[in-house]
């Protein structure tokens, strides 16, 4: 007699577990699709060494003197430089004892393989955000710290576009190509606050009263001149990084704080100002190019002395992280960034045997046992910023906080 068993169904199980993992892995590519793979070598090549560097050399400077008849032109020299991108690894796992497969009632099997998946789509995105957002070409009104809601000047508006399509002509950033073969449009990545700002600013604000109402009823803003707006709650925002608000809450937490908790407590008593600031963040203030990827802004709900009820991003309305005793609270206002770019402005490379998302590692049991089951990811990659002057930040507030 014949029994159908998992054994040989190996197959159709690893699939649905490899299908749910890159349904999750392929999810939200945000700031790569500014990113090209390293020109003039094979992917193969390129992740063979510790790093790849990419010559430049100078202009000539053009010749404003005539020939002589009885001296000989001189030679001019020509300078060079590199820029180096390092690959790096990451990699997370996920391991459970079998006996939670026995008795979980939950559909836990599947939902772990997708949270596999989410956490590579994040970690990479967060290699990348590392690299294009810690440029030193920044495009703002004041100093980040300086940033306030409240101030008009420090929005983002239509006139910021043209600010940055003269900057971004002037030094020949590369465009994305369109139907007539012309390198002339570039990406705007940008938080739906921004999106909110711009529509709302200035000449764009008239057009949609008065000539396209689809700007402001439809959402239909999606291009200004040469740029092409992605608007996505994943761009990046410096939370807490901007102005203090002028009544400040600035605390930290008293106890840590677990993933998908809905209430914290703060070491001294902010219940009074709990309806104070749009969102609160906590976690690192991001005063440079070093970003916490941890950091969270919540919407505070209600108080009781020290204890704070709020909203987070977290599917249960909590935190989406851990938080450590220590943790900052602040109300400041946020930071919220255009990153103005073409298609390549920045670089990535990767080995093509795990692969350019990352490789899925399937559950495999391991212990003395055979107790234990453990499944993650891996990747060997990075992105690089090949020159400085490829990729324009723009650093705003926003009417939000106001």
């Amino acid at each position: 007699m014949s029994i159908q068993t998992t054994s040989n169904l190996s197959n159709s199980i690893r699939t649905q577990y490899t299908e749910t993992y890159n349904m999750a892995a392929y999810g939200q590519r945000l700031y790569d699709q500014v990113c090209m793979p390293v020109p003039g070598i094979s992917m193969e090549q390129a992740i063979k060494g510790s790093a790849v560097q990419f010559e430049f050399i100078s202009s000539m400077t053009p010749g404003t003197a005539a020939l002589s008849q009885t001296a000989d032109v001189t030679p001019q020299i020509l300078r060079d430089a590199v820029a180096t991108v390092t690959p790096t690894s990451r990699g997370e796992a996920l391991q459970w004892h079998e006996q939670l497969d026995i008795q979980a009632f939950t559909d836990y099997a599947q939902a772990r393989i997708k949270r596999i998946g989410e956490n590579q789509q994040e970690s990479i995105e967060f290699l990348s955000i590392n690299t294009l957002l810690a440029g030193t070409w920044v495009q703002r009104a004041i100093a980040r710290a300086s940033l306030d809601a409240g101030t008009a000047g420090h929005r983002c508006t239509d006139a910021e576009f043209r600010k940055a399509h003269g900057k971004m002509l002037t030094l020949k950033v590369p465009g994305f190509i369109n139907d007539a073969g012309e390198a002339n449009t570039w990406a705007a990545i940008m938080h739906p606050y921004l999106f909110h700002d711009i529509s709302e600013s200035g000449n764009v604000n008239d057009i949609g009263l008065y000539q396209n109402q689809g700007i402001h009823l439809n959402f239909e803003l999606g291009s200004l001149g040469p740029f092409r707006l992605v608007v996505s709650p994943y761009a990046k925002v410096f939370g807490g990084a901007g102005i203090d608000n002028g009544t400040a809450v600035a605390t930290t937490l008293a106890s840590a704080a677990n993933a998908l908790a809905t209430t914290f407590v703060t070491a001294a008593d902010v219940s009074a100002n709990v309806a104070v600031g749009l969102h609160w963040t906590v976690g690192t203030e991001e005063t440079g190019t070093t970003f916490y990827h941890d950091n969270e802004q919540i919407s505070t709900l209600s108080a009781s002395t020290t204890t704070i009820t709020f909203n987070g991003q977290a599917e249960n309305g909590g935190f989406r992280f851990d938080h450590a005793s220590g943790a900052a609270v602040r109300n400041a206002d946020s930071v919220y960034t255009v990153l103005y770019a073409g298609p390549s402005s920045a670089v990535k490379l990767y080995d093509p045997g795990i692969g350019e998302w990352g490789k899925f590692v399937e559950p495999h049991v391991t212990g003395n046992l055979d107790q234990f089951v453990t499944a993650g990811w891996k990747f060997y990659g990075g992105y690089g910023l090949i020159s400085q002057n490829r990729i324009l930040r723009g650093e705003y507030s926003t009417s939000y906080e106001a």
